[in-house]
C-alpha cells in the first residue's frame, strides 16, 4: 500500500481533519488523523493491518509471540495486526495514569512482543507501554504503527515500522504560530489532560 493509498483511506472516511488540535502528546497541529474513524470499518482496518504486516521483515514476523497495544488508540489496529500475523493481541491501559496489564491478560517471561500503535508523534505512549511490557518479562522486538508523525525523529529504542510517515508540523505550546493560535483549539484524543 503506497502512502497515497493510505491517505486516501483516511480521506475517504473524513478521518484527516484540519483546524487547531492539541494532540495527546501535548503538541499542537493544524492537522489531526482520527484513526478511530478510519478503523471503524472492519474491512478497512483489516486492509491497513495487512499492509502494516507486510512492512515487517519476514524474519521478524516469525519471531513474534504476542501483539501488545496501548489503549485506547492502539486497541483496534493492534487487534487487527494480531489477526494479520496469526498471533494473540492484548492491550495495556492506564486506569490510574500508568500503563497496567489487566483483564486477565498475561505476558509470558521472554515473550517476543510486537508493540502496535495508531499514531506516533513523540513516542511517549509507546515508550511507557513498552516499560510496562518489559516489567512483566516481555521482550519488545519492534514497534509498528499506522502513522509516524515524528518527521522521522522518534527513537523508540527498537526497530520502528510505520505504514506511512506524515510530516505535518507540530508545535510546542510556546512555539504555536500566530495563524494557528487564532484558531480555537480542539483536543480530540482520548488521553485526559494532566493536572
Amino acid at each position: 500500500m503506497t502512502d497515497d493509498e493510505v491517505l486516501a483511506e483516511f480521506r475517504s472516511c473524513h478521518a484527516l481533519l484540519e483546524g487547531h488540535f492539541k494532540l495527546s502528546s501535548g503538541r499542537h497541529s493544524a492537522h489531526y488523523l482520527q484513526c478511530a474513524r478510519v478503523l471503524m470499518n472492519p474491512e478497512r482496518a483489516s486492509r491497513l493491518a495487512l499492509a502494516m504486516a507486510h512492512k515487517l521483515p519476514r524474519d521478524l514476523r516469525g519471531k513474534i509471540d504476542l501483539v501488545v497495544s496501548p489503549a485506547m488508540g492502539g486497541l483496534i489496529i493492534g487487534h487487527e495486526m494480531g489477526r494479520a500475523l496469526g498471533k494473540d493481541a492484548i492491550f495495556v491501559e492506564r486506569p490510574t495514569g500508568t500503563f497496567e496489564l489487566r483483564r486477565g491478560f498475561e505476558i509470558q517471561p521472554g515473550a517476543q512482543v510486537l508493540m502496535v500503535e495508531d499514531v506516533v508523534t513523540t513516542g511517549l505512549s509507546s515508550r511507557e507501554a513498552m516499560d510496562c511490557v518489559r516489567a512483566l518479562g516481555g521482550e519488545i522486538v519492534a514497534e509498528a504503527a499506522l502513522v509516524d508523525r515524528s518527521a522521522g525523529t522518534v527513537d523508540l529504542g527498537v526497530p520502528f515500522y510505520p505504514l506511512v510517515a506524515l510530516n505535518f508540523p507540530t508545535y510546542a505550546e510556546a512555539e504555536i504560530p500566530a495563524e494557528l493560535a487564532a484558531v480555537p483549539v480542539t483536543k480530540p484524543g482520548s488521553r485526559a489532560e494532566k493536572k
